[in-house]
């Protein structure tokens, strides 16, 4: 499909930013979506859902994927150099049923690592007209930001109705639900995961208005720091520092910190991050508490602080207890090119004892290194990352895979260990391995790569009654 790209409005980020979701409509005909609803039931009827395989299953559907709107939204969203991820699920809601309860996604088979900032989206395609009797899928806007159900119970339900062709892009993080089926119609629904693998340095939408509160028109925000903090992250900008902040307001926010009210804690450590170095000796405490919660928040503070934290969180990683050190490698890595001078303290960080630490820290690398790769010289980072391809904890694997996927060209010399995750146990392993090789972009790698595709092609229409 040869059309220009049609992107997304600044109003329509500013909606994503602070309810995670945006709707796009694609304009391919009637018929167009009643071929892939015919191909759905006979998927159901021979095979059952072939969950991961639906694709190959049904080729036409990547056409939806690459429509120019919905590639638009998804460049907003997560940048040019975004991947599809190889989990993706057809969701049956047939007649009668009863729905699901409010919930997060999890992270295929990862611990559930939540991060305000989009690098992880679902889209939700409807391949039918789907009307509010017919169980569409339900989301609570806002609450990507939420760990808990009650804050996110407090947001209105929306239910995400519409046409044959409606796609849902989606924050990882969005609490969701299927709601009840009270018609006499089935409800398909085809959930595909996308990432991010290239940090934003500006916006990829049509942005006309840079100053997030002129966009807000001067509206109250619920989340002031933090909905403008993902906006100039989107600009990639570092946070700026909030002038005029009494000793005795950042005491009040430090306690806020330890607050019964989620959105209290969120707005305290947000307005916390924007203080500057004042706030740092504080958060520093806080940082080594013993509550799991406090630890968080101030990680994201510290981490929104930029480069007044990091010799805090450097020092952080040193740390007897593994808890604030996985919380100092997490914060590190959402920093950005702020924090290059940790690089060396991650890099060791990435061959710690602790599976948490070394998950963090191996994310870190990635994330941090494809800022600095101009400035740094980035072969031992890569040696760390190929060395972390063979670590006995999946989501660290993982995380190598992918962070040399974000490095590129550099991550050539890592090649022979990502040949050798083609193999790993792990389905999403041996796919950010193959990632990592398309982004290496010599003819060695490529080949490696196809030589491996051909290898492991699925083909759908090969059958039991047609096996030749």
């Amino acid at each position: 499909m040869n059309r220009p790209v049609l992107q997304l409005t600044d109003k329509e980020m500013r909606d994503f930013i602070i309810n995670g979701y945006v709707k796009v409509k694609t304009d391919f005909p009637p018929s167009f979506h009643e071929n892939i609803c015919q191909q759905l039931d006979a998927m159901f009827e021979g095979t059952g859902n072939l969950g991961n395989n639906l694709l190959p299953a049904i080729p036409e559907i990547q056409e939806v994927f690459d429509h120019p709107v919905v590639h638009g939204a998804m460049q907003g969203v997560l940048g040019s150099d975004y991947v599809m991820h190889p989990h993706r699920y057809c969701h049956f809601n047939q007649q009668g049923s009863e729905g699901q309860n409010f919930h997060k996604d999890s992270y295929a088979g990862d611990e559930q690592i939540r991060r305000h900032r989009c690098r992880w989206t679902m889209a939700f395609y409807y391949p039918q007209d789907v009307t509010e009797d017919m169980g569409p899928t339900a989301v609570l806007p806002g609450s990507q930001y939420y760990e808990t159900g009650e804050s996110a119970h407090e947001q209105p339900e929306a239910v995400l109705c519409g046409e044959a062709g409606t796609v849902t892009i989606v924050h990882y993080d969005l609490w969701h639900r299927a709601t009840s089926n009270r018609s006499d119609k089935k409800r398909y629904m085809l959930k595909f995961l996308f990432i991010r693998l290239d940090e934003p340095q500006t916006p990829l939408w049509q942005n006309d208005t840079p100053d997030w509160h002129t966009l807000g028109n001067g509206e109250a925000s619920e989340h002031p720091e933090m909905w403008e903090s993902v906006w100039d992250w989107y600009y990639g900008k570092q946070n700026g520092t909030t002038n005029g902040v009494s000793h005795a307001e950042v005491d009040t926010l430090i306690e806020t910190l330890d607050s019964d009210n989620e959105k209290d804690r969120l707005n305290a450590a947000y307005r916390l991050g924007r203080v500057g170095a004042d706030a740092v000796p504080a958060l520093k405490q806080m940082l080594h508490s013993t509550s799991a919660a406090i630890r968080e928040y101030a990680g994201y503070a510290l981490s929104l602080t930029g480069a007044p934290a990091v010799p805090t969180l450097i020092d952080a990683l040193q740390a007897t207890d593994d808890t604030v050190r996985a919380s100092a490698a997490f914060a590190l890595a959402d920093m950005g090119k702020a924090a290059q001078e940790a690089l060396p303290a991650l890099r060791r960080a990435a061959q710690d004892p602790s599976e948490s630490v070394r998950r963090h820290a191996t994310e870190g690398l990635g994330l941090i290194g494809q800022l600095v790769s101009e400035d740094m010289d980035l072969s031992e980072t890569v040696q760390i990352l190929a060395t972390g391809l063979s670590d006995d904890y999946f989501p660290v694997r993982d995380n190598a895979a992918r962070a040399l996927a974000k490095l590129g060209t550099l991550a050539e010399p890592a090649m022979p260990a990502l040949v050798a995750q083609l193999e790993d146990e792990d389905r999403y392993v041996r796919f950010h391995a193959a990632v990592a090789l398309k982004q290496i972009q010599t003819q060695e790698a490529q080949n490696a790569l196809f030589n491996h595709l051909f290898t492991s092609r699925w083909c759908a229409l090969t059958t039991r009654g047609t096996p030749f």
